[in-house]
């Protein structure tokens, strides 16, 4: 995933040096707290209350509804299977047990620096979180597979897709959970990511601005850290006037 529109501020190193302690605190508790979230609300993600015995479970009651989700599932991952993956596009019920435990992480983009040699950075977003339900193989780990730097496992790619499908089709069928993760200050959103040939994915996002410096200011840390990677920044104005959604629902609809 590319971010091209991010807003671009330019720092010195001493404002980089403050903003970038202050966005790792604001990072790590934000982190901190989505995983707190996640984990209470771990039993209203149980994928089988959507699809029923497709999917192997200690309960192998029938779902209503669930025939439909699966078919949704499965025209989902037959669309990406094949290419960049080269798996079978049939999917056999029952599904291998997925458990309810949803991860996040960072979300990660790459970003082309204008007059470099090595001109490919890896952005991190302190903000931005993809969730899926929890798999052996996580995205860094799937991405080397594609990318030949590990040896193909399909069984465990094939669960990888699965993980991060399942969340998104639940998420379809029971809109109440997006409207409560709202309420937790996340904007929910579907998203793809085009390294994975367009995988559909769940993004979280908490709601803070974040920016860059400009490219030759960000090549300078890069050079120095000798790693290529660098973290979006908090806008720091954007904790003070961090917006309250219920205030905002409640006045919206007093005045209209």
């Amino acid at each position: 995933m590319s971010e091209e529109n991010i807003p671009r501020k330019d720092l010195d190193n001493q404002e980089f040096l403050k903003l970038r302690q202050a966005t790792g605190k604001i990072a790590a508790e934000l982190d901190s707290r989505l995983k707190r979230h996640l984990t209470t609300l771990r039993p209203l993600f149980i994928p089988r209350k959507l699809l029923g015995t497709y999917v192997k479970s200690s309960s192998q009651q029938e779902i209503h509804g669930s025939e439909k989700a699966f078919a949704e599932l499965q025209e989902m991952y037959s669309s990406i299977c094949d290419d960049p993956y080269q798996l079978p596009k049939k999917l056999q019920p029952p599904l291998a047990a997925i458990s309810n435990v949803i991860e996040c992480s960072p979300l990660e983009y790459s970003l082309e620096l204008e007059n470099s040699k090595d001109n490919v950075v890896t952005i991190t977003s302190p903000t931005k979180f993809l969730l899926s339900y929890q798999s052996e193989c996580p995205l860094k780990r799937l991405l080397n597979m594609l990318q030949k730097k590990e040896a193909r496992q399909p069984e465990e790619m094939r669960q990888a897709l699965l993980c991060h499908m399942v969340l998104v089709i639940f998420l379809r069928n029971f809109p109440a959970l997006t409207s409560l993760l709202e309420d937790l200050r996340y904007r929910v959103e579907i998203i793809q990511l085009e390294r994975f040939g367009n995988l559909p994915v769940v993004l979280l996002t908490a709601p803070l601005d974040t920016f860059l410096p400009n490219d030759s200011f960000v090549q300078e840390v890069t050079q120095l850290s000798g790693i290529p990677a660098f973290q979006e920044i908090i806008d720091l104005d954007a904790v003070e006037n961090l917006p309250d959604m219920m205030k905002e629902s409640l006045n919206a609809l007093v005045n209209s």
